[in-house]
This record gives C-alpha cells, structure tokens and sequence, in this order.
C-alpha cells in the first residue's frame, strides 16, 4: 500500500471505472483524466464525473479535443454506429477509432510527468472486446517503453513509467464481479455508443417538456455489457431510462 499518485484513464464505463477503484483499493491515489473528444457518446462524461465525486477522487481532469475534424470513426462521424448483427467477428468495427488510445495514453503521459506519477492505469481488455488493435498487450507493452524514451523525467532517471492493465485478461463478467466485490455500484457507469434522447411531456408539470435517457441496447457495447451482467449473475443496475436534467453539468 502507499499513497503514490497515479493517472487514470476515465472513459465512465464498467472497465475504466473498475480500474479506477482497483488502483485507489491497491492504495494509489488516482488522478483521473477523462477526454472530451466531441464522441456521439458524450453522455459518458456526465458519468465520469459523477463517478468521481461519488468515488471521492480529488483530482479530475477533462481533456478537450475535436476528433471529428478527422473522423474515421462511427463515434466522430455522422456515420450509424453499427448494432451487432450489422458486425463481422473478423473485422474491426466502425465503432474503432484511429489512435484514440495512442492520444489518450500520450495526455496520460504528459500528466504523468508533471505530477510525478510512474504508473498509468488503463481498463483495456482482450477477453470480451470489440477486437480494437490499441487494447492488446502488446500495444501496450510498445507503449511503456517509448514512454520511456520519449519522457526527460525517464531519459533522466527520475521515473520509470509503467502502463498498467489490470483487465487485461478478463472477462466482464469477472470483471464485474470484482468491482462488485471492492464495491462498485455499476449504476454510476455508463456503455452505449449510441444513446438515444427522447422528449415527453412531464405530468407533473403542466408544458413542460423533460429529456430521457435510454442506451440503445444494440450496439457492441451495450450487448457486451448485458453479456457480463448476465454471466455474472448479476442485475444490471443501472435503470432502463434516466432524466436526462439530473445530471450536474
């Protein structure tokens, strides 16, 4: 156990928030950096930022960026994202987009370095994943060591960097359990790619008009999130919809 900081990568999903808690029960004080990419999904930053206040993390730092002036992706396009029958197991999907780990760890990295962090946490997985080339260990593994030529704290000595996937090799529904088992309440999280907004009329206040939140439960994500929660034998608990108003922006 020590009190050493570290940088954690903060998307506001299951695999990202469960790393986060998985460093801060090993006794590192996480730092979470979460990245405003102008995503179709950028619900997930409203989570993450719940997330962290409810988890007690004292640092919290969103990084903004536009990825759609460059597209290529499903998530940074106006292109549909693809639900599950429209996938094909042997192909990376539409949802994969380019360099986006590449970009994130590299933030990571320079905050890193200022803070004096050595260890960069990532919920990356190769088990029950959509097949993204920037997940793999040895990606990873490539990753940690030009961090370490890249950096003047490592060329230095002062630091000896390292990128740590703790998820690697699980499954979500192990994954799943173990966050439930140090504590995690999944309802603070947030999968779907592509969420879906609908207004309605509220009855308790006469014209007014009021946002609901639904995931879309078809696309990669959402499935590979019920697939964990059903192996698990676990209750999914986040609701069925959400009022998108109660949110803190």
């Amino acid at each position: 156990m020590s009190d050493e900081k570290a940088v954690v990568l903060l998307s506001g999903g299951i695999d990202s928030s469960t790393t986060l808690v998985l460093a801060k029960s090993e006794g590192f004080e996480p730092c979470a950096i979460s990245f405003d990419y102008n995503q179709r999904h950028k619900i997930e930053l409203n989570f993450a930022k719940r997330f962290v206040k409810v988890i007690g993390v004292k640092e919290h730092l969103i990084v903004k960026f536009d990825l759609r002036r460059i597209g290529g992706s499903s998530l940074t396009s106006d292109m549909e994202v693809p639900k599950r029958e429209e996938v094909k197991l042997d192909e990376i999907p539409m949802t994969y987009v380019p360099a986006r780990n590449t970009i994130f760890l590299s933030f990571a990295l320079a905050w890193a370095e200022v803070i004096n962090a050595s260890s960069i946490f990532i919920g990356a997985n190769v088990i029950d994943y959509s097949g993204y080339p920037d997940c793999r260990p040895e990606y990873l593994n490539a990753f940690e060591h030009m961090a370490n030529l890249a950096t003047k704290a490592s060329v230095e000595g002062k630091i000896r960097f390292k990128i740590i996937a703790p998820l690697i090799n699980m499954k979500k529904s192990e994954i799943i359990k173990k966050g439930v088992e140090i504590g995690l309440d999944y309802s603070l999280t947030w999968s779907c790619y592509d969420p879906q907004i609908f207004e309605e009329e509220d009855v308790t206040k006469p014209n007014k008009i009021r946002k609901i939140l639904k995931p879309c439960k078809k696309c990669d994500s959402c499935l590979l999130r019920a697939k964990g929660f059903i192996e698990a034998g676990i209750k999914d608990p986040l609701p069925d919809y959400i009022f998108y108003e109660s949110f803190d922006y």
